[in-house]
């Protein structure tokens, strides 16, 4: 197997530098962000990707907005399936890493029919998932909070949960 290329859980081969939309797979995205833990793993106990982005969808919903925000929500940390997370002080300095995971999300968004969203449709989503990190920042870290807390509709779960079960949730979710 080549250096660039990666196996993913579905089995699929990909080079994740070089993405296509067959590349794309809800079940890899889903496996992958449920065992992938927020904030470096840095929080009182696991929390996954995958259940912040279930949580953001959730808020999307109690928000009353579109399917498709509802989704962009769900699949807004999907790039990190494939390229795993980096924390927000660490990411905005690597650029190189912004720009390998905004081809991959373009792709993701592209091959779920997303490509389409404005840039206010994207600020939605962008607006509930810093308003969800700062209810996390309060809920599942130790320490003082750099952000206020933002108003939410919803009630997000921040308890743990089993891998699987956040996994089938973000699929039935999709």
């Amino acid at each position: 197997m080549s250096q660039s290329h990666m196996s993913t859980y579905t089995g699929k081969r990909i080079d994740p530098l070089h993405m296509k939309e067959d590349d794309i797979c809800i079940e890899d995205i889903a496996h992958a962000l449920s065992l992938l833990c927020r904030g470096g793993g840095h929080i009182k106990y696991f929390y996954s990707v995958g259940q912040h982005s279930i949580n953001c969808a959730n808020e999307a919903i109690s928000r009353g907005y579109s399917n498709d925000i509802i989704k962009a929500c769900l699949l807004h940390d999907a790039s990190e399936a494939y390229v795993s997370d980096i924390i927000r002080p660490v990411k905005r300095h690597l650029t190189n890493y912004a720009q390998i995971e905004d081809q991959i999300m373009l792709v993701i968004f592209t091959s779920y029919k997303l490509d389409h969203l404005s840039e206010d449709d994207h600020q939605l989503w962008k607006d509930i998932d810093d308003a969800i990190l700062s209810h996390e920042l309060k809920h599942l870290m130790n320490g003082p909070s750099f952000m206020e807390e933002h108003h939410l509709m919803s009630q997000p779960n921040f308890s743990l949960r089993e891998s699987k079960t956040v996994e089938k949730e973000f699929i039935d979710l999709f």
